[in-house]
């Protein structure tokens, strides 16, 4: 059975106990998930502004969502929300309310955290341990691994009326997308205040791709610029790991000369020049040897494509993330490829190899 708002889980709260004087508690409730619905939650922020009361607001917006339904169905797709919710309500219970503000979209009222070091561990805890975010959620026929971006800003300290707040919630937000999901973003002056929405939408791939190529150019060696461009993907798309594999299918890692495994079974996989999984097993059986290498190193999830320029092939390069921690999206695809495309151009032209 779903978990709802209760009469007593609510009773504590000055708008909602003069609420239930006059409705039932289900006609403020989503009807999916039990939380809030959006113009309720929206009301009892409104509610806490004019009374002065402090908070801490944060939008949560679940990562690739769409694949989800598109993949498993809309009826997982629910019980997803429906997991989330609950877990939510779980977590902020005593300290505030959670609210559905329409699709995947949550909204989080904290009356406890209003400091940064507070907020900070809140949602640290928020996303370790298997507690809200970046984990599975059992829906019966199948288990999606889920993980949100987060925006946050507190009241009266960051803004003090709602259009404000709510627009410095959605500018972490949207930082958040760009930095590569996964992640929350709390409101800080100095960092945040001069950013816009438009800015950060032009923080797209372009920028993405310049940062890399002027790297690239500025750095020395073939592992040199690896580094470098391993930088900005951590920054930017919050990579973990980045490997390469040489024309011998010697397995390293950008760190160290060290050869981890020699991995000739990733040609079972690498069928077309990218190839990415969510799950190791799904190529156990074709990649052992890789498998094994992996494995042994904890990593999960996988992006590889291949670097190859004029029929001349130099190897892979692979980023990698330790057990489910992601789900790779199409702009982490072109990334990759675009620096793949750049090893293989210099090593041709230098006469090198990886």
């Amino acid at each position: 059975m779903r978990s709802c708002y209760t009469e007593a889980k609510l009773e504590r709260y000055t708008y909602f106990r003069e609420l239930m004087k006059e409705q039932s508690v289900s006609s403020f409730l989503d009807s999916l998930t039990g939380l809030i619905s959006r113009q309720y939650i929206f009301n009892f922020i409104h509610s806490l502004i004019d009374n002065r009361v402090p908070f801490t607001m944060a939008l949560l917006d679940l990562d690739n969502f769409k694949f989800i339904n598109d993949t498993y169905g809309h009826k997982v797709g629910d019980g997803v929300l429906e997991g989330v919710a609950a877990d939510m309500m779980r977590y902020c219970d005593d300290i505030g309310i959670v609210g559905r503000i329409g699709g995947d979209e949550f909204l989080l009222v904290n009356l406890r955290d209003l400091q940064y070091d507070q907020i900070k561990s809140f949602y640290l805890q928020m996303y370790a341990n298997f507690n809200v975010m970046r984990k599975n959620i059992d829906v019966g026929t199948c288990s999606p691994f889920i993980t949100g971006t987060l925006g946050s800003a507190t009241f009266p300290y960051n803004a003090d009326n709602f259009d404000d707040l709510f627009a410095l919630v959605d500018k972490t937000l949207y930082r958040g997308k760009i930095k590569g999901r996964n992640c929350y973003i709390i409101y800080v002056k100095e960092k945040h205040q001069n950013i816009e929405i438009q800015e950060l939408k032009g923080h797209g791939l372009y920028v993405t791709f310049h940062d890399l190529a002027k790297k690239f150019d500025s750095s020395g060696d073939i592992h040199d610029k690896l580094l470098a461009m391993f930088e900005i993907m951590k920054e930017d798309l919050r990579i973990s790991e980045f490997y390469y594999i040489d024309a011998n299918y010697n397995l390293k890692s950008i760190h160290s000369d060290e050869i981890i495994a020699c991995v000739p079974d990733i040609e079972n996989i690498m069928t077309h020049d990218l190839y990415n999984s969510n799950s190791l097993a799904e190529f156990k059986q074709l990649s052992p040897l890789l498998y094994k290498a992996l494995v042994e190193r904890e990593i999960e999830t996988i992006m590889v494509t291949r670097v190859e320029i004029s029929h001349r092939f130099f190897g892979y390069l692979m980023c990698a993330e330790p057990r489910t921690l992601r789900i790779w999206q199409e702009d982490e695809f072109a990334v990759l490829f675009f620096i793949s495309r750049l090893v293989a151009g210099y090593l041709y032209g230098e006469g090198q190899t990886l």
